[in-house]
């Protein structure tokens, strides 16, 4: 892989944003935000009970708990496009999908293959290293 990523990772531990940065998590369709980085997202970065997709306050939703990772491809692809129509801003991606939805990295990595070339979404250690 070519794209130089070592300055795109995501922190593992995000408790504040600086101007323009985007909290993604995962969330679930009803957007019952009560766990994980989820209830991160909406203590603390603007996310909105009964939201479960798409950008809200300083976070963006992605689903995670509707089913395998091809259910949650589609949202991934939305998000990949959604931040390369706003390069004024920056994407960290939390490792979504790797909490309570149960997943692994290798499962959820390989459906953020099309970020890899978009400079503004950061990514987690452990979602890097399954693409590199």
């Amino acid at each position: 892989m070519q794209s130089n990523h070592s300055n795109r990772i995501t922190p593992s531990h995000i408790t504040s944003l600086g101007p323009n940065e985007i909290f993604v998590f995962g969330s679930n369709l009803q957007g019952m935000h009560g766990g994980g980085a989820a209830r991160a997202a909406r203590l603390y970065f603007g996310a909105k009970m009964g939201v479960g997709v798409g950008p809200q306050g300083s976070s963006y939703a992605i689903p995670t708990m509707q089913g395998g990772p091809e259910t949650i491809q589609p949202y991934v692809d939305e998000f990949v496009e959604y931040a390369s129509q706003h390069p004024e801003q920056v994407f960290l991606v939390t490792p979504i999908g790797c909490g309570i939805a149960g997943f692994e990295p290798a499962d959820i990595a390989p459906l953020f293959a099309n970020a890899v070339g978009v400079d503004n979404i950061y990514l987690p250690k452990s979602f890097w290293d399954v693409l590199a």
